[in-house]
C-alpha cells in the first residue's frame, strides 16, 4: 500500500518530480518528463508496480527535512543499534541539454552505531506494467531496457536479482556511506555516464540557495513563502516556463472515490495568480517565463484555445484509462490525460487578458516582425472578437463539471475581465482597438451578471443563473474588481459562503450534494478556496478574520511544507494530486496580500468600479508594472 499523501515529499530537476515517503520509498516517478509514463507507479497501485526503498531492516523513529532553501530532502532514520541519513535529491537539468541525462541520487550515511539497511528496487515501465529485462555491464552499471526506455543503476553496495527485482542487503556503520545513482536514457543510445554524486550534491546546493535568495520577501511567514515558491520552481518545465498543476495523476478528492484527474499540464486558470505570485516574490523573469509560455500555447486561431496545455503548449491530451492500476487506497479508475482540455470554460479567456494587461510588454516571439505590444495585442482583439460572440452561452466553469453545461456566474464574471483589461491595455498603450463595441459588451456583461446571477432573496450572487446555490469562485466578485468588496452585495454573498461552504473553518468549493456535476458526491475541503477568502477578508477590512483563516490553513501543510489540492476534515489528512501548484500559488498570495500594502489582491482589484446600480463605467487604468513589495510595519 502506498503511504498516506502527506507522508510524502517532493524532489525534482524542473523537469520531471518524484515523490519520496517517509519509509524512504520512492513510489512515483516519470521519465523524463512531468507527463511521461511512470516507471514508479507504487503510488497507484503497489510495489508491484515499481518503487524504489531504501530504509533500515528493522523499526526506526523517521524525521526528516529539507535543506534551507533547497529541494534536497533529508530523511533521518533512528534505531537502537544506530542512525542514519537518506539524502534524495535530482540535479537540475540544464535547458536544451541534451547531453545532461535525469537522474535520482540517493546517499546514505550512517552517523552513529551501526545500521543494517535495504534497497529494494522494482522498475517497471509504462505505468507500471512493463517489466524491464536487465542485465549487467562491464562497467558495473545494472541496467534496465524495455521498449524506449534505459534505466541504469549504480552503486557502491553489494546487489542481486530476486524475484523480478534488485535488492541489497548492506550494514553501514558510523561514519560510513553508500551512494545510488539511477539515471534515465534511451534504449537506443549508450548508457548514460556515471555521475559524481558528491559533486553533484554540492552544485545542486548552491543552485537552489542561489534561485531562492532573489526572493524579495520578507515578512512574516518568509519561510513558508520560500518554501511555497521553491515547490512552484520545482513544478516549473525549465525548457518552456510552463508550470505544472501538480506532478501527479489520479490522487483522488475523496478516499476511494472517482473524482481522480490527471494534473501533469498547465492550466491557463492558473496564469494570473501565479504570475502575482512570482512577480510580487520578486521572480520577474520566472513571471515573465510563464507570460511568455501562455502566448505561445494559446497562439492560433481562436476558437480553438484551450483550457490547459502541455509543457511545450501540446494540445493533443486525450484522457484514458489505465486498467492495469488499482488506483490510491483503491480509488479508481486511474487516468491519463485530461478530457477537460476540450470543455469550453469562459473563463480563460478573462485570465489571458488579465495575464496580458499586468504584465509589462515583452518582445514578440522569435520570427515575428511586429513590436511585441502589437503582436500582444493583435491576439487579444483576435480572442475577445471570439468571447464577443460566446459570452452568452453556457460552459462547464471553473470546475471543468462533468455534468450538464450552466451560465455559471464566475464564467462571465471572467469574460468581463476579458473585456475590462483589454480596454485599460488598450488605454495604457495607446493602441488602437474597437474600444466602444468592448466597452458595450463589458457593460452588457456586467449588467447581465448583476440581473441574473444576484438572488434578491438570499442577498447573495449564486453558482449559477437562476440557482439558489452557492460557489466559492463567487469570491472572484471583488477579487477582480467586479464589484468593490465594500459593495452590499458583495457582503451578502460573503456571508451566504460562510453559511453554506464553510465546514469546520474551511471553504468547500461547491455543495456536491446539492449540485449535480456529473459525478458521484462528495469531496474534501478545497484549500485554495479557503484563501481566496481570507483575500477577500482583508479588501473587506476584516484583518483578524483573514489572519485566523490563515493562521488555520498554514497547520494543513505536511512536515517539509507541501499542500495537495483539498484536506478531509473528518480524516485529517490531505486529498488531491499532489503537491498542488494552485494551492501554494494562494498560500504565497495570501501571506502577502496580509503583510504587505500593495498585495496581490489589493492590485487585481483596484480600479473605479461600475456603481450599485451597474451603470457606471471602470474606465481608469490601474498603475503599470509592480511596485517594490512594501512590508508592513
Amino acid at each position: 500500500m502506498p503511504s498516506a499523501i502527506e507522508d510524502y515529499a517532493l524532489i525534482g530537476d524542473c523537469q520531471t518530480a518524484a515523490l519520496v515517503a517517509r519509509d524512504g520509498s520512492l513510489d512515483w516517478l516519470c521519465f523524463p518528463r512531468f507527463d511521461s509514463d511512470a516507471c514508479f507507479a507504487a503510488l497507484l497501485g503497489d510495489d508491484r508496480n515499481g518503487r524504489w526503498q531504501l530504509a533500515p531492516l528493522g523499526p526506526a523513529r523517521v524525521s526528516r527535512r529539507y535543506r534551507p532553501g533547497t529541494l534536497i530532502l533529508e530523511t533521518e532514520f533512528v534505531t537502537d543499534s544506530g542512525t542514519a541519513t537518506l539524502v534524495d535529491f535530482m540535479p537540475v537539468r540544464k535547458v536544451h541539454s541534451e547531453a545532461q541525462h535525469p537522474r535520482v541520487l540517493r546517499i546514505v550515511h550512517c552517523t552513529r552505531g551501526s545500521v543494517q539497511m535495504r534497497m529494494d528496487l522494482v522498475i517497471r515501465f509504462d505505468y507500471g506494467r512493463t517489466i524491464p529485462w536487465v542485465t549487467r555491464q562491464p562497467g558495473g552499471a545494472l541496467v534496465a531496457i524495455a521498449g524506449p526506455h534505459l534505466l541504469a543503476l549504480r552503486t557502491d553496495v553489494p546487489i542481486r536479482g530476486e524475484d523480478l527485482r534488485t535488492v541489497s542487503d548492506f550494514t553501514l556503520h558510523e561514519g560510513q556511506t553508500a551512494r545510488f545513482d539511477l539515471a534515465y536514457g534511451s534504449s537506443f543510445l549508450p548508457v548514460p555516464p556515471a555521475s559524481d554524486i558528491d559533486a553533484s550534491l554540492r552544485k545542486t546546493q548552491e543552485w537552489w540557495s542561489a534561485w531562492i535568495s532573489r526572493c524579495t520577501y520578507n515578512g512574516r511567514w518568509a519561510d513558508v513563502v520560500k518554501r511555497s515558491l521553491i515547490t512552484l520552481k520545482a513544478l516549473t518545465y525549465e525548457p518552456t516556463g510552463g508550470i505544472a498543476a501538480a506532478a501527479t495523476t489520479s490522487l483522488p478528492e475523496q478516499p476511494r472515490g472517482t473524482r481522480n484527474w490527471d494534473y501533469r499540464f498547465c492550466w491557463l486558470r492558473d496564469a494570473t495568480f501565479t504570475l502575482f505570485a512570482f512577480m510580487h516574490a520578486g521572480y520577474s523573469e520566472e513571471a515573465r517565463r510563464w507570460h511568455d509560455w501562455l502566448l505561445r500555447s494559446v497562439a492560433g486561431s481562436a476558437d480553438q484555445v484551450q483550457v490547459l496545455y502541455g509543457f511545450a503548449g501540446e494540445r493533443q491530451l486525450l484522457e484514458w484509462e489505465v486498467p492495469w492500476l488499482t488506483g490510491y487506497e483503491g480509488a479508481s479508475p486511474v487516468r491519463v490525460g485530461n478530457a477537460a482540455s476540450k470543455q469550453l470554460q469562459l473563463d480563460i479567456f478573462g485570465e489571458i487578458a488579465d495575464v496580458l494587461y499586468h504584465t509589462p510588454m515583452r518582445p514578440a516571439p522569435p520570427g515575428v516582425a511586429e513590436d511585441g505590444a502589437v503582436f500582444h495585442f493583435d491576439l487579444q482583439i483576435s480572442l475577445l472578437e471570439h468571447l464577443q460572440k460566446i459570452w452568452r452561452h453556457a460552459d462547464h466553469g471553473i470546475w471543468e463539471v462533468r455534468g450538464p453545461q450552466r451560465h455559471f456566474t464566475h464564467s462571465k464574471v471572467m469574460a468581463w475581465v476579458a473585456f475590462d483589461r483589454a480596454i485599460r491595455s488598450s488605454e495604457r498603450l495607446h493602441l488602437q482597438a474597437p474600444l466602444d463595441e468592448w466597452r458595450a459588451a463589458r457593460q452588457q456583461i456586467h449588467d447581465d451578471v448583476c440581473r441574473q446571477a444576484f438572488d434578491p432573496q438570499l442577498g447573495s450572487f449564486v453558482q449559477s443563473y437562476g440557482s439558489k446555490e452557492m460557489d466559492a469562485s463567487l469570491l472572484f466578485i471583488p477579487l477582480v474588481g467586479f464589484l468593490p468588496a465594500t459593495d452590499p452585495r458583495v457582503a451578502g454573498t460573503v456571508r451566504q459562503i460562510e453559511k453554506q461552504l464553510m465546514r469546520d473553518g474551511f471553504v468547500m468549493r461547491y455543495e456536491t450534494h446539492r449540485f449535480d456535476d456529473g459525478l458521484p458526491p462528495g469531496e474534501g475541503v478545497f484549500l485554495a478556496c479557503s484563501f481566496w477568502l481570507a483575500d477577500t477578508y482583508k479588501l473587506m477590512g476584516r484583518d483578524a478574520e483573514a489572519e485566523r483563516l490563515l493562521e488555520r490553513l498554514l497547520p494543513l501543510q505536511n512536515d517539509v511544507g507541501l499542500l495537495s489540492e483539498e484536506y478531509h476534515l473528518q480524516e485529517k489528512r490531505l486529498l488531491g494530486n499532489f503537491p498542488q501548484a494552485f494551492s501554494h500559488v494562494a498560500l504565497v498570495n495570501t501571506i502577502i496580500n496580509l503583510n504587505t500594502e500593495h498585495g496581490p489582491a489589493r492590485q487585481r482589484s483596484s480600479h473605479n468600479h461600475p456603481s450599485a446600480d451597474s451603470h457606471a463605467e471602470a474606465s481608469e487604468p490601474a498603475a503599470e508594472g509592480y511596485e517594490t513589495t512594501k512590508i508592513k510595519k
